[in-house]
């Protein structure tokens, strides 16, 4: 069942998806921010106690919304890897299984600062790699959120979610999409990212994710 939120944004449609990620039909594009992949085990490599398993779940994730959705190209907004410790080999040997079996599937990844650290991913994933912004009109698709001086600007970077307040001191963060006239906000796709609580301007359109679906914060 098709869950997405649809939404008009800058002349475009968009369809929000509960995924956390962005189908932009006109395109037959999905995209993603900050997949971070190899994150856990580079924390594993400072000793630290984290879950195993995020890389395959992120991918699992990664490619039933390419099944689900007509997609033709993928564009990753920045932070495909996480670090040069992302690189073991037991990783990149999970992402080259991945990649055959998506291998007609155009793959754009727009450096973001993780990768400027990580480097490039290796060649045999085949994955094209620009410098941003990338200027697909009407938007230019960067990693940073900072205005274009002529585009509407999609982003990642921040990891953005919404503090939902209940009774009794209740809360609840959830990751989120913020569409902006000048910069918009894709939350981070990677299941080992973590969250930075946004507090959007008051001409910003809010769209929360969680149990499958999106909803609206913006009345």
């Amino acid at each position: 069942m098709n869950s997405a939120l649809v939404v008009e944004h800058c002349g475009e449609t968009l369809w929000l998806l509960p995924g956390k990620a962005i189908y932009w039909p006109a395109r037959q594009a999905l995209l993603v921010a900050d997949v971070h992949i190899g994150k856990a085990a580079s924390y594993r490599a400072l000793h630290q106690p984290v879950p195993r398993g995020t890389t395959d779940a992120t991918l699992v994730r990664l490619g039933e919304l390419l099944a689900t959705y007509d997609c033709k190209q993928l564009v990753i907004l920045g932070d495909f890897l996480h670090a040069r410790t992302a690189r073991a080999p037991n990783t990149l040997a999970k992402l080259q299984a991945w990649r055959e079996q998506h291998a007609e599937l155009r793959i754009v990844l727009i450096r973001g600062n993780h990768d400027r650290h990580a480097g490039d991913p290796p060649a045999g994933l085949a994955i094209e790699v620009i410098d941003e912004p990338w200027l697909v009109a009407p938007f230019a698709l960067q990693h940073e959120p900072v205005p274009h001086p002529q585009y509407p600007v999609l982003a990642g970077h921040v990891h953005p979610v919404y503090l939902l307040r209940g009774r009794a001191r209740q809360r609840l963060r959830l990751p989120c999409f913020v569409l902006d006239a000048q910069v918009s906000l894709l939350p981070a796709f990677g299941e080992f990212t973590g969250g930075f609580t946004v507090t959007p301007s008051a001409d910003s359109r809010v769209f929360v994710t969680g149990d499958g679906h999106v909803w609206s914060l913006s009345g």
